[in-house]
């Protein structure tokens, strides 16, 4: 029987000793390497090329709707101004690429110098306490670590397959945005005023012109709502995906009866 608890008590300290090793090797080793751009190469590419597509898109909407609102008469300052108003959603996306890019390098540091260390210190006391909850919120604090860290990496392919449809919308919308503008802007003197002469021989008049706005301002809404869905809803939606499958990994209900049975009401009588 001694020799049993001395066998139990040598494993006991090896699994400890083998669980501050890895507690050590997480804070010094893979915080840094989850935590270093270069590691992060590609990802970083991907969201780069993303922000430098928005920064393009919002050029040229903006000039696009200083050159619309160019026309002479109030017939396209809606349209000039509908565009504008385009330009606070380009903002938002920017703002979620920009946190994407900071997250990739802060969820890492975050789950192997705060988390998984904190798991290790979690499953070695519930070793040496004997205690079966304290190894099961260990396990739940090393998964939710490692969800953290590949919600990014997978809320980024998930968003490549869709972007990868969209990608000539986007350069078509750009070109035709740029290719109003540089009619107008070639038409206008140097005053900033549209020449009537161009008006005149536009086709169907300023008519022509709010239609070419209006389809303008379609293709960009289409390329809004794109760039919302992958660079903030599709990040949102693996992050909860994740989290739930987390919950049904570790989670236990119990359900208690509304009822009790008969049996023990008849013996509590």
């Amino acid at each position: 029987m001694i020799e049993i608890m001395k066998k139990n008590n040598v494993t006991k300290l090896a699994l400890v000793a083998a669980v501050l090793v890895l507690m050590i090797f997480s804070m010094t080793v893979l915080s840094k390497a989850a935590s270093d751009p270069k590691n992060h190469e590609k990802t970083l590419e991907v969201l780069d090329e993303k922000k430098a597509d928005v920064l393009k898109l919002t050029a040229s909407t903006a000039a696009a709707s200083t050159a619309i609102a160019a026309i002479p008469g109030d017939s396209t300052t809606p349209m000039a101004n509908k565009l504008a108003d385009l330009i606070s959603y380009f903002t938002i996306i920017l703002m979620a690429i920009f946190l994407e890019k900071y997250l990739v390098t802060l969820t890492g540091y975050a789950a192997f110098f705060i988390l998984i260390p904190a798991a290790c210190i979690l499953f070695a006391a519930g070793i040496c306490l004997n205690r079966t909850f304290l190894k099961a919120l260990a396990a739940k604090t090393a998964v939710f670590g490692l969800v953290i860290f590949m919600i990014i990496p997978i809320s980024m392919k998930v968003s490549a397959m869709i972007e990868e449809t969209y990608d000539l919308t986007m350069e078509a919308t750009v070109k035709e945005a740029q290719d109003i503008t540089d009619e107008i802007n070639d038409n206008t003197d140097s005053e900033g005023n549209v020449i009537d002469k161009f008006v005149s021989k536009l086709k169907d008049g300023v008519s022509g012109l709010m239609k070419k706005g209006e389809n303008l301002l379609n293709h960009f809404i289409e390329v809004i709502a794109m760039m919302m869905v992958t660079s903030c809803f599709i990040p949102i939606v693996v992050s909860l995906f994740m989290l739930w499958f987390v919950r049904v990994l570790f989670g236990v209900q119990i359900n208690v009866p509304k009822e009790l049975p008969h049996s023990f009401k008849k013996t509590n009588k």
